[in-house]
């Protein structure tokens, strides 16, 4: 990112375009249907089907599950229509329509895993735990099934007071290395909940030393302490996880409970609660590396055995945020209660997808609520100069900063965003000297940054002042990282305003690989062409530039140089030519 120009992060949405002979990762069409029916029109089963697979590659799972039901109802025989409906109830979490759709989907396909997964479930709700147990045991194999399949057996055996016959479906889980983790931190959880304190303390203290920066390793091996009398140990293993990692704030309030004396439950009281975790625990792994629609389903099912699962919930809406369906975000974290440590942040998210749905003012007060809620927390006032600095009111995004770090009394390193962000927003109203301020401040805060080091950097090139120096932060910026195509530019822009055009090219061509959608970026890179003789070159980047809408101002200076070309440097050539003979 350079310096002087207002980059935003984008959500990459996922467009279809729909024919039929593109199969969007499910069927192809020609195998869908059995009919000569061949009009997409509204009311028919093509029709039906393309608007759903249209709606299901917007990640509309609601709109697709009702145009795959209406699909089906055309062709009730149709096993893949009857899959997809199903797989979209589930990960709608529409159960009494999902359930019956299950029970269809397994006569055809004995060993489908979600739907073995949801009448496994049902059937545990039902007190019905031989049964429960076939579905999961009928479940199609591989790694992930056959891990959750296990996990579930073994509580449903805690369940049925078996903790003997749990420990042995649980050593029958094959033994890769990304597997042990939830078998051991499971097993730690069933022991605890069925008295057997020294296997439990056994199996969570391998985890949480293998793992201390997950939140839920930490919080039940602390709870496991505290309820075996040993709350010296259980703020021990919080004060490490919060020095390890970035702080959640479960376990930032679980640590104050302890330390008020207060002895909080196991973090699982029950085998239905240890399902859902469970489910919960996969899923989120699964959302988080992509697998948006079946880590909502294993989502869903957390929630159908625990409802009120503040985690899940959340999880859901960051899958939501993910998918851009803020509305839907927003509704899931609406089920997070004020008394959970999660509200606060949840509220912020909330603000964050508000604004994205371009309801700025409601974001803003919002969180103005909230600020005053909490006088003094800086988190609200931070994402109310993000969201403000997001649309250019760099004025209004400068005070709320400012009002964060008066809530500093000594900042840390974890502090070196506010100073920044306040940075950017003074350099964009024009007051350099307090912008650098910041910029150094952040720098001491954590010197390896690479933001404030490519920021401060280009800004002294650009401005042509300390080069020497800010070279240096601009190579540093660049070695930490190497493939970010913002600060590559900046590179090349740095040697570009020294003269050194050859290398300004070398670097601004990397930058432009690496980030071709940026309009400054492929202005930069005009530039350099025009300097080394390259005029066809140049003129098409600063056409591309064009093309990808610049601001304003820097508009108006691309089509005067593609009017008029640059003006002729000062330099000679043979001046040029001696720069580019510099070392590097």
């Amino acid at each position: 990112m350079t310096a002087l120009n207002t980059r935003r992060l984008r959500w990459l949405g996922c467009i279809g375009l729909l024919t039929l002979g593109v199969t969007f990762g499910m069927a192809p069409v020609s195998k869908i249907l059995a009919t000569n029916d061949h009009e997409a029109s509204p009311d028919t089963l093509l029709g039906n089907y393309l608007a759903g697979r249209f709606a299901r590659g917007q990640h509309d799972t609601s709109a697709a599950a009702g145009f795959y039901e209406k699909a089906l109802a055309k062709d009730p025989k149709n096993e893949v229509i009857l899959k997809q409906t199903f797989r979209l109830e589930a990960a709608a979490g529409n159960w009494d329509r999902a359930t019956p759709l299950a029970k269809k989907v397994i006569k055809g396909t004995k060993s489908h895993r979600t739907a073995r997964f949801l009448l496994a479930v049902q059937a545990f709700r039902e007190g019905r735990f031989q049964a429960a147990k076939d579905h999961l045991a009928a479940a199609r194999t591989g790694p992930i099934v056959d891990l959750t399949s296990r996990l579930a057996r073994a509580w449903i055996e805690i369940g049925e007071g078996k903790p003997n016959a749990a420990f042995k479906t649980l050593s029958q889980i094959k033994q890769a290395d990304w597997s042990r983790f939830y078998q051991r931190y499971h097993k730690g959880l069933m022991a605890d909940l069925a008295g057997r304190r020294d296997i439990a303390r056994t199996e969570l203290s391998q985890a949480f030393k293998q793992n201390p920066k997950t939140l839920r390793i930490a919080e039940a091996y602390a709870r496991h302490a505290v309820n075996a009398g040993n709350a010296k140990l259980a703020r021990q293993v919080l004060n490490v996880h919060l020095t390890r990692s970035t702080g959640h704030a479960l376990s930032r309030a679980l640590l104050r409970d302890v330390k008020a004396g207060k002895k909080p439950g196991l973090l699982v009281a029950s085998a239905s609660a240890g399902i859902a975790e469970v489910f919960y625990g996969i899923g989120d792994a699964l959302t988080s590396e992509g697998s948006v629609e079946t880590g909502s389903v294993y989502l869903r099912l957390a929630l159908l055995l625990k409802p009120d699962f503040p985690l899940v919930h959340v999880a859901l809406g960051e899958v939501y945020e993910t998918v851009r369906k803020y509305e839907r975000a927003i509704e899931a974290y609406a089920h997070v209660p004020e008394s959970s440590p999660l509200w606060m942040n949840v509220q912020i998210r909330k603000g964050y997808s508000l604004n994205a749905l371009k309801r700025v003012e409601e974001a803003k007060a919002l969180l103005e609520r909230l600020a005053d809620k909490f006088p003094k927390e800086t988190r609200p006032l931070d994402a109310l100069g993000s969201i403000m600095r997001s649309h250019k009111r760099f004025a209004e995004a400068r005070d709320y900063y400012s009002r964060a770090i008066a809530l500093v009394r000594k900042p840390t390193k974890r502090h070196w965003a506010l100073f920044y962000s306040r940075g950017v927003s003074y350099e964009r109203l024009k007051q350099w000297p307090k912008a650098e301020a910041d910029f150094k401040k952040a720098l001491k805060l954590d010197p390896n940054k690479a933001l404030v080091l490519n920021y401060l950097g280009y800004s002294w090139v650009d401005q042509g002042r300390n080069l020497k120096e800010a070279m240096a932060l601009i190579r540093k910026a660049v070695k930490l990282k190497p493939d970010d195509g913002y600060f590559v530019d900046s590179l090349g822009w740095a040697y570009y305003r020294q003269g050194r055009y050859n290398k300004a090219v070398e670097h601004l061509e990397r930058a432009v690989e690496l980030r071709p959608d940026d309009p400054v970026i492929n202005d930069h890179l005009g530039d350099a062409y025009w300097k080394v003789g390259r005029r066809l070159e140049a003129k098409f980047q600063w056409n591309q530039a064009l093309s990808l809408k610049p601001e304003p101002d820097e508009e108006k200076k691309i089509k005067v140089k593609l009017a008029h070309g640059l003006q002729t440097e000062r330099q000679t050539n043979a001046q040029v030519e001696a720069n580019e003979k510099r070392p590097n």
